[in-house]
């Protein structure tokens, strides 16, 4: 299926990857510019809302604020969208008790803990999505996601580009920290496929499964990298997210160690030319 697509945050990690993998497959993709509000006097189509903040929310809690929020209440309001797609977070679960949780789950959060501006605006934008959009909207929540083009972002994406330049590793984490990964290119297959479907709901866009820094580390090890880490610690893993909804939508993500199994052979491959 193709059709009119708008990205709003599309020269972002996301964004950008979305905007690429659209355009390639015939969709008219719309990718309005920060702060252009032109945007509201226009037909939209299938609206995916990659915009927000990161790594530096606990610095700029304000900008997380209208980042996550304020802009999707004026698209909610606006409505001329054929169906609104959310990006949220499986870090949304993190402070819940459970060692596994699937979309159904009620979220819990700790409001005096400023840490969690992240975490509860993120679920404003994601009831805003789920109940004023008339039924139109969905929200997909991402593990960790990961890639090794220029500047990627995130510890592993990080993790890998250092691989293409050297061969001697040290990073600043522990082996026994454990996350759950998803590469771009499974994030945006499962953006697609719920524009596609189209689906309602929260999915959980991960791979469905925590993976220790030490396991992908013997992986380098086993390539011929060397691997140490700054930090011995072993914090309580935080809880597996399903992804049964994911692959109903008919999208099954690569195993993280399967995906960097591969790139080394690849970086291997490219030394050896």
């Amino acid at each position: 299926m193709t059709g009119l697509a708008t990205i709003l945050g599309a020269t972002g990690f996301v964004g950008r990857r979305l905007q690429q993998k659209l355009t390639a497959e015939g969709w008219d993709v719309f990718a309005p510019a920060k702060g252009d509000k032109t945007l509201f006097g226009r037909d939209m189509g299938v609206v995916f809302y990659c915009a927000g903040l990161t790594a530096d929310f606990d610095r700029r809690p304000f900008d997380t604020v209208e980042a996550h929020v304020t802009l999707v209440a004026e698209l909610a309001q606006a409505g001329r969208y054929e169906q609104l797609i959310y990006l949220s977070s499986t870090r949304l679960y993190d402070s819940q008790a459970a060692a596994s949780l699937d979309e159904t789950a009620p979220l819990l959060f700790d409001p005096t803990d400023p840490r969690r501006t992240y975490d509860l605006s993120k679920a404003l934008g994601e009831n805003i999505t789920l109940t004023r959009t008339e039924g139109r909207g969905a929200v997909a929540r991402l593990a960790n996601v990961f890639d090794w083009e220029p500047e990627a972002p995130g510890f592993l994406s990080e993790w890998l580009i250092e691989a293409a330049r050297t061969r001697e590793l040290q990073l600043d984490s522990s082996p026994h920290i454990a996350r759950d990964y998803i590469h771009l290119d499974d994030v945006v297959a499962a953006l697609i496929a719920m524009s596609e479907k189209p689906a309602s709901g929260v999915v959980n866009v991960c791979g469905g499964e925590l993976t220790a820094n030490g396991e992908i580390a013997n992986l380098f090890l086993q390539a011929g990298w060397h691997v140490s880490f700054s930090r011995d610690v072993s914090p309580a893993p935080p809880p597996r997210a399903d992804n049964a909804r994911l692959r109903a939508l008919g999208v099954t993500p690569a195993p993280v160690k399967d995906v960097v199994r591969r790139y080394l052979e690849g970086l291997k491959e490219r030394s050896l030319a």
